[in-house]
Parts: C-alpha cells; structure tokens; sequence
C-alpha cells in the first residue's frame, strides 16, 4: 500500500498539469545552459607557493613546468584553453579536471603547491565568494 497515495496523487493530474510541469523543466535546463557558463578567458595564470610565476596567453600552444616542493608540475595551454598535464601529487586531482576553458575555472595541485587559473573577460567573482 506504500504506493498507493502517489497512485491517487498522480491521478488527478490533468494535461494542463503535465505541460506545465514540462514547460518548468525545460525552462530550467534553458536557463541553466544560457547563464551558467564562464566569460571567455583571455590568459592562463601559474602560481607556485602563491606566487605568480607566469601569465600565458591563451592564443597559440605552449608547455611549462614548473617546478614545486615535491616535484614538477606541467601545464600545457592550447586554443582558449588549458591544463595541468602532468603533477607529481599522488591523488592527480589537478591532472584528472583536464582542459579548463571558461573564465574563473582552476585547477589546483596541493601537494606540489601549484594552481592554474584563467582570468579575462568579466570575472564576476573569485573562489572567496563563488
């Protein structure tokens, strides 16, 4: 009987009832894809032990290493885009998020004490208040 009140529920929906529901969700999802993404970066921004080692532009290919208490950290930036392609920490965190493309996203490497980070267009918060 534990089903039976959805059954009496769900009964009692009408056609208009189902189109609503339908039109909410896919409001949402369209929300959801058209707000929910990142400015275009326009720079990669390295720092190791908090320190800004590099700023790398976003427009052609280029690897770096960096270097960091437990080894070294290799970030590679091609076409709008970038990643960690290699670290050092056991768990490869930083390494598993793969390619960051949108303004605001990073990718940070603990252990070796490296982030990556891209910065450019209209950055509507940090990773204080986000």
């Amino acid at each position: 009987m534990a089903g039976s009140p959805l059954k009496t529920w769900l009964r009692h929906l009408r056609v208009g009832d189902v189109l609503t529901l339908a039109v909410a969700a896919a409001g949402c999802v369209a929300s959801f894809a058209l707000m929910w993404r990142g400015e275009a970066p326009d720079r990669a921004i390295v720092r190791a032990g908090g320190r800004i080692v590099a700023e790398l532009p976003l427009d052609r290919h280029r690897e770096l290493d960096v270097a960091g208490p437990i080894g070294t950290t290799r970030i590679e930036v091609d076409s709008g885009r970038a990643r960690v392609a290699s670290d050092p920490g056991p768990r490869q965190y930083c390494v598993r998020q793969g390619w960051l493309s949108r303004g605001g996203a990073v990718a940070i490497c603990a252990p070796n004490q490296v982030s990556l980070s891209l910065n450019g267009g209209d950055n509507s918060h940090d990773s204080l208040s986000y």
